[in-house]
């Protein structure tokens, strides 16, 4: 079972080719990144501009780098939501067309849930990747932290989940993203604020954990605006002194402190519902997955707190790739999940798990 992958959810377009839910046969991205940085975040119309330019090329990579064409392709999996609405209408319409055009199943994946099937690529002849030798075992415990999202989940098995948890505001990667920008470091914040962290003294001061009343609910604006107040009475003012002046403000040694202070809490804050949901399931396995599942820091705390070991998948399949979505559907086509209709199928921004 050999299944093509295409992710356009936000900034990367992606193309990816699994074999059997396990082999990586490919995985090209084109990311509009460097588009982006100069607005300190995403810019939904340039992101959507940038896929139509991109899509064609980058499946034609992906073929070339599995040397394979058309006719060894059994299906198309597609990202549907969530997303940017004009970045997910650029793949949903190319898969849609390719899945007439070329006469092949259509799977329609939610991003979220994609993420989590990263972890189950444990082979691939590709150069430069680091795969976990064994796949997940269920029932499983996934972890899913990105700009976007942050949730835990309880697998049971494929396609049989819980919902334990999500973020009722920022997510961890924007709440990085949003304090990076504060201490003036370029975008995106999670790998900024990491580097800049390893500079810093992580108890140098205190940050508060939200209390929430979801047991596995999660929260970051409260310890983004901590951040901010801790910043602006560091250099000696009040709640006036306007944000996007703090980074010319602050000297080097405090923006470390703030950093490294800021990411052991926010990364802490995940941990300790992890770390509390693994007591109370006793799942068999646990996952990490999304962006911020190249965290360092992340791997670090789970690593010294986790009773079993944990494996993580290489960093380059952390952040979106169309090899997730190609992996998840490989087991939707495996397990005989339902095709989606590609003369209707629609994108879905708010797509939830």
């Amino acid at each position: 079972m050999i299944i093509l992958g295409i992710e356009s959810s936000c900034d990367e377009t992606a193309v990816g080719i699994v074999r059997d839910g396990h082999e990586l046969l490919a995985n090209a991205v084109f990311s509009s990144m460097d588009l982006h940085v100069q607005y300190g975040g995403v810019v939904p119309e340039i992101a959507a501009r940038s896929h139509i330019e991109s899509i064609i090329p980058v499946i034609k990579e992906g073929l070339a780098e599995a040397k394979l064409d058309w006719p060894d392709i059994d299906g198309i999996a597609v990202t549907y939501g969530a997303g940017l609405g004009g970045s997910l209408l650029v793949g949903v319409m190319t898969a849609r067309t390719l899945a007439i055009t070329k006469n092949k199943p259509l799977y329609a994946i939610n991003h979220v849930e994609g993420h989590v099937y990263s972890n189950f690529l444990t082979s691939t002849s590709l150069p430069g990747y680091v795969l976990p030798t064994t796949a997940p075992v269920f029932p499983c415990l996934a972890l899913i932290v990105s700009g976007g999202h942050s949730q835990l989940v309880l697998f049971r098995n494929h396609f049989d989940y819980t919902l334990l948890g999500q973020t009722q505001d920022d997510a961890i990667g924007e709440a990085f993203d949003k304090v990076a920008k504060i201490l003036g470091l370029p975008y995106p914040g999670g790998p900024s604020v990491g580097k800049k962290a390893l500079e810093g003294n992580p108890t140098a001061f205190t940050l508060p954990k939200a209390k929430m009343p979801g047991k596995y609910d999660f929260s970051f604006s409260g310890v983004k605006t901590a951040v901010l107040r801790h910043a602006q009475a560091a250099i000696g003012r009040d709640f006036t002194f306007p944000s996007k002046d703090l980074a010319a403000a602050l000297n080097e040694p405090q923006k470390a402190d703030i950093a490294a202070v800021f990411q052991r809490i926010a990364v802490e804050t995940v941990v300790d519902k992890t770390i509390q949901a693994f007591e109370e399931f006793s799942p068999a396995s646990v996952v990490i997955a999304g962006g911020v599942a190249a965290s360092p820091e992340l791997r670090k705390q789970l690593k010294e707190r986790l009773p079993i070991e944990i494996t993580y998948t290489d960093p380059k399949l952390c952040t979106d790739n169309g090899a997730m979505i190609a992996t998840l559907g490989c087991f939707k086509a495996m397990n005989n999940q339902l095709t989606a209709d590609p003369y209707s199928l629609d994108i879905q921004p708010n797509l939830s798990m």
